[in-house]
């Protein structure tokens, strides 16, 4: 665990989101806060009780009226003295609260700069801290829940739990290296193997939760592409429930990508309608057909429109060939016009529905959570970042390689001793600064 910053220095900022509202903020945290308290508040106050104050400048006018909360160390959210300043949510009126802190002694808070001293206090672990930021920004209940679930430890205690049975196992087989002339086989009398399994079951468990909330975390980017007037903008609009994008009888109506996130039972999708893709001079499309591809590039799933009254041709041929290597569904649409019931086709990759009526539009969706890998988990969801999904699967891919190493006992040790640092890296038992300080720098100031 990193040691927490030398110094006294004392940190304060605006807690609250930027702009008008009924209550404003200002949080301050540092190891002595006796002086910015009776500077601003004019008497001491009582710890952990709301207390009524006026919040004053040097010449003793008011600035503002309102609540004033004392943490005192180590009993708060960074471990540290913490005041809290509650007031009118102006932001002039905020603003001069905080003026007044950095002039007792304060100085301006980095972006997650009280969340990352909880974390060098010991009164989170990093991946705590993350959700955080996850649960501010969850972009539907499902995310926001899976975000709780990480902030009070759930996700954590899976991985303590994981490196407990990997120092234990390893505990064993270091037994068995020192003392090689015992008749004791320690492994076998300890089911070391059986463990083994059990550590490699719990961690496959903790990844499949992992890829979930990543998924509610990330969301899935959809591409639609397709030739002119197939209905791609249509079948935008009919997902995001609203007319986000203009839709004529003329061809090349879009000309640019136009992207809109919707939710599908609490997954976040970011649907992008593009340009028809054609062989065209007009250079105004050409340059949005450019950016459809570009587009295509980033996207998680594509789904190709047709005119589900003349099927896949040479020009849909051409598109479905030049596609990347992802998962992509073909999508007949007007089947309102060109007869024939919604219906998805045995193998998954094809559907037929119709945009305009909506017909279909329930097993698209069906379709689409499949392809998002997304699973009825239950409430064991917890919220997970990219990095713990990569240090997940080293942790797994140490204990494969373990297994692979036998009987070589000495080098199954030391890969039992990789999967424990990949883990340990999720809550930051061990983690480099520069690390830490990419992940906290993306917080909001205040937090």
């Amino acid at each position: 665990m990193p040691s927490p910053p030398a110094g006294n220095d004392v940190i304060a900022a605006i807690a609250t989101a930027p702009g008008r509202g009924g209550i404003g903020v200002v949080r301050v945290s540092g190891r002595d806060l006796a002086a910015i308290v009776d500077g601003i508040v004019g008497r001491s106050l009582k710890p952990r009780y709301a207390s009524y104050a006026r919040f004053k400048n040097a010449e003793g006018e008011t600035l503002d009226e309102g609540i004033a909360l004392y943490f005192q160390s180590p009993h708060s959210f960074t471990g540290e003295d913490v005041l809290e300043l509650q007031g009118h949510g102006g932001p002039q009126v905020l603003q001069l609260v905080l003026e007044r802190c950095l002039e007792l002694g304060a100085r301006a808070a980095e972006p997650g700069e009280f969340s990352r001293r909880a974390f060098l206090n010991d009164k989170i672990d990093l991946a705590q801290a993350e959700s955080i930021a996850d649960l501010i920004d969850a972009q539907s209940r499902e995310a926001a829940r899976s975000a709780v679930r990480s902030l009070t430890g759930e996700f954590s205690s899976h991985v303590h739990k994981l490196v407990e049975g990997l120092v234990d196992l390893r505990m064993l087989v270091e037994a068995t290296l020192d003392f090689p002339e015992e008749e004791i086989d320690f492994l076998a009398k300890a089911d070391a193997f059986g463990k083994l399994a059990g550590i490699d079951a719990h961690l496959t468990e903790v990844m499949r939760q992992a890829r979930q909330g990543a998924l509610l975390r990330e969301g899935l980017n959809v591409v639609l592409i397709g030739q002119p007037n197939v209905g791609k903008s249509s079948l935008l609009n009919r997902l995001a429930g609203y007319e986000a994008a203009i839709v004529t009888e003329i061809a090349g109506t879009t000309r640019d990508a136009l992207r809109e996130s919707i939710q599908i039972d609490g997954i976040p999708l970011h649907v992008t309608d593009t340009a028809g893709l054609r062989e065209t001079d007009d250079p105004v499309e050409i340059m949005g057909i450019a950016r459809a591809w570009k587009a295509i590039e980033h996207a998680d799933v594509a789904l190709l429109l047709i005119d589900a009254s003349h099927g896949v041709g040479a020009e849909e041929a051409a598109i479905l060939a030049r596609l990347p290597a992802i998962p992509r569904l073909t999508v007949h649409n007007k089947t309102d016009l060109a007869g024939g019931a919604a219906r998805l086709s045995p193998a998954g990759d094809e559907i037929w529905l119709s945009a305009k009526t909506g017909a279909g539009m329930d097993l698209l969706r069906q379709r689409l959570r499949e392809l998002a890998g997304w699973q009825a988990a239950g409430e064991g969801v917890f919220m997970a970042r990219g990095r713990h999904l990569v240090a997940l699967a080293e942790a797994a891919g140490h204990l494969i390689q373990a297994r692979q190493n036998l009987p070589a006992l000495d080098l199954f040790a030391e890969e039992l001793r990789l999967a424990q640092i990949a883990l340990d890296a999720i809550t930051g038992e061990f983690s480099a600064d520069d690390l830490l300080g990419e992940i906290f720098s993306r917080f909001c100031i205040g937090k």
